[in-house]
């Protein structure tokens, strides 16, 4: 075999592997029930959408990288969730939300979240994530 061959063959082996270990986390979403029940420190995504009704609390002169509301999942289980970012411009206008972070002490704390908001013509997504 030619040199050219192995080093083709070891690069689409080390695809492969990559593939494998980032489609983990590839379309999965979970409940906040499921999520609560995984191994802490495990990151993972739940979908649902915001409980305008409910308090949303944002401090900026006390810490302005916690913003924190309640999420109703898709099975209509409401949460507190703390995000670790600045609270987003029409935040209260989306129609739905994708967080991504795990359950501590009984809240879900957020590092990402995307929210899909209404437009008149299309739907845009706005992309936050913490800092840290």
């Amino acid at each position: 075999m030619k040199k050219i061959h192995i080093f083709a063959g070891l690069l689409l082996i080390g695809a492969a592997v990559l593939l494998v270990l980032s489609s983990s986390d590839l379309g999965t979403y979970y409940t906040f029930s499921e999520a609560e029940l995984l191994e802490e420190g495990r990151n993972v995504k739940v979908i649902g959408l915001l409980s305008k009704d409910k308090e949303m609390v944002y401090n900026p002169e006390i810490d302005p990288n916690r913003f924190s509301f309640f999420m109703t999942d898709e099975e209509g289980e409401e949460r507190k969730v703390v995000l670790l970012s600045e609270k987003p411009q029409d935040f209260e206008m989306s129609e739905q939300l994708v967080l991504t972070g795990r359950f501590q002490d009984g809240e879900f704390v957020a590092r990402e979240m995307l929210m899909k908001c209404p437009s008149k013509y299309q739907d845009e997504e706005v992309f936050v994530r913490s800092e840290s």
